[in-house]
């Protein structure tokens, strides 16, 4: 899989990318990102790519030619299943969604920064916009770096143990069980019995007993939906 990333200030998805296990995604070459600098597509010398908003306002706004001339640039190497925009009034990032994504082969992701981008970018060349959260951050390459992880970890190959995906919280619409490791006594703070007995049905049972009552006690929501 490739993900290709647009930013005004990719040096801040450097760290981001170059550890833990999107480190091993690529390493195992399972996942390539790549992020590209949007001034790299600048109107002039002085690396200009955002301008003051047509009526009026405070803060400025990404402008169109950039933005269409680096979308279209990658665009000719390759054919994207999805031009993404990370966006707080884009659809949620859910788990569900993520596993979508993670059966694509190219995803072209833009990063807003400043006031957002021009209109017409999202009219013409977007084709998802998605947000992380109901708020609002400096820039898109957090949401960017967050989206990348998300899908990341669900390749297959990714995890060392391929089957620890499938048992995180909201694969199944539930919260995840608690979780324990040693020592079994800490303090007189117990591990549940049944973790301890040997035994993987009555096990499984007490995981989704137990994610059923987490769910309804902290997002009863779920439930309902």
């Amino acid at each position: 899989m490739r993900i290709d990333i647009i930013s005004v200030v990719p040096e801040l998805l450097d760290s981001f990318f170059a550890h833990s296990i999107l480190k091993r995604a690529k390493e195992k070459k399972l996942l390539d990102v790549f992020v590209h600098p949007l001034r790299k597509w600048a109107v002039n010398e002085y690396g200009q790519v955002d301008d003051y908003q047509y009526g009026g306002g405070a803060g400025m706004v990404m402008m169109c030619e950039p933005l269409a001339s680096a979308i279209e640039s990658l665009s000719q190497d390759r054919k994207y299943d999805e031009i993404i925009f990370m966006s707080p009034d884009g659809q949620p990032l859910t788990q569900s969604l993520a596993n979508a994504l993670s059966l694509r082969e190219n995803l072209l992701i833009v990063s807003g920064h400043y006031k957002g981008i021009d209109e017409r970018i999202r009219e013409h060349f977007i084709t998802r916009e998605i947000s992380i959260g109901d708020y609002v951050l400096s820039g898109g390459e957090l949401p960017a770096a967050v989206l990348t992880d998300a899908i990341g970890r669900l390749l297959p190959g990714v995890l060392n143990d391929e089957t620890s995906a499938l048992f995180d919280s909201f694969q199944d619409n539930l919260l995840a069980p608690p979780v324990y490791t040693r020592p079994a006594n800490f303090r007189g703070w117990t591990v549940p019995d049944i973790l301890l007995s040997g035994d993987p049905v009555k096990i499984a049972e007490w995981r989704y007993e137990s994610a059923l009552k987490k769910t309804a006690e902290k997002r009863p929501d779920l439930l309902n939906d």
